[in-house]
């Protein structure tokens, strides 16, 4: 696995390409999308740990975030056309309680309607393919949760465009929480329009944007090699985990059920007195490799993947 922090101005698939060049491999895929106006943390897999996406893509998130109120957007965000302007009047009414009143109305298990430039499908068509040709439909409130919606700074400013406030916030939330539609939320509610301007993901799940690796040329040869993440190490954050021995390991890998010692798992995350419940377990071979995931069915395991050697600390 490595961690990047994805520059402005270029695509998560960008991201990935660079990665395939500098690696070597086309096997290199990433755990959730980010547009290219956002930048921050980005988790790529390389080579057979990108079987590992399938369980981060699903991680919580953290995002610090600029809104803008003052204006609407036809994209809830700064790429978008301004589909209206609050009087100075209206904005120089927004007190600062009314704004972490507004965040706090926004924050818990709410149902979010997703912007119409998101990549959700409707009818078969991505939703953004169907707004950039004047076609959008109104997207499905779904239920999210807002862990967080702190707002760090109230700003008033005037540029050649006129006034605003920008409002610079950070945001716990569930998989699949869109901010720019928490910015339209915001900016709905005090009556004034408000949309995203900047956007920077600070975390998924146990990853930090403090662990992550510019993405760029330099990012090669020794240094390549450390930023690289074990699958094991991957592993070991995000399950429960087992160690055995090597003919266990090799049982494992031709898809045989072997019997699993339940006192022996660790993590924080794991009930001995449970332990049938479907919580994947990280199975690590004597030589410290990553085997595969499995989930125990009376006291036996059965294979849910697993990690063949590929050249790339396997």
């Amino acid at each position: 696995m490595l961690l990047v922090d994805k520059p402005p101005g270029i695509t998560s698939h960008d991201a990935v390409a660079r990665t395939r060049k500098l690696i070597g491999t086309r096997k290199v895929g990433h755990a959730g999308t980010l547009d290219p106006m956002a930048t921050g943390l980005l988790v790529l897999g390389v080579n057979s740990s990108t079987r590992l996406l399938t369980w981060i893509v699903g991680l919580d998130k953290e995002y610090t975030a600029t809104i803008r109120l003052g204006a609407a957007s036809s994209t809830d965000d700064a790429d978008g056309e301004l589909t209206s302007r609050a009087s100075p009047a209206a904005l120089a009414a927004v007190s600062e309680s009314a704004i972490l009143t507004a965040a706090a109305a926004l924050t818990g298990d709410i149902e979010q309607r997703p912007s119409t430039v998101s990549a959700i499908k409707v009818a078969g068509e991505r939703s953004y393919t169907l707004a950039r040709e004047g076609r959008a439909a109104p997207l499905a409130a779904r239920p999210v949760t807002v862990a967080a919606f702190e707002v760090l700074q109230v700003r008033h400013i005037t540029d050649s465009d006129g006034a605003w406030i920008d409002l610079q916030v950070r945001v716990e939330c569930s998989t699949g929480t869109y901010i720019r539609a928490l910015a339209r939320d915001v900016g709905e509610s005090l009556g004034v329009g408000g949309h995203l301007t900047a956007l920077r993901r600070t975390r998924i799940g146990p990853f930090s944007l403090d662990s992550a690796h510019p993405l760029g040329d330099s990012l090669a040869g020794a240094l390549l090699a450390d930023a690289l993440i074990a699958p094991a190490d991957v592993a070991r954050q995000l399950f429960p985990t087992v160690t055995v021995d090597a003919q266990q390991a090799t049982d494992l890998t031709h898809g045989k059920r072997i019997a699993i010692d339940t006192n022996a798992v660790a993590g924080t995350s794991w009930n001995p007195a449970k332990p049938n419940t479907p919580t994947p377990i990280a199975v690590i071979g004597p030589d410290g490799r990553l085997v595969g995931l499995v989930e125990l069915v009376d006291g036996r395991a059965r294979v849910l993947v697993n990690f063949p050697t590929d050249g790339v600390l396997a």
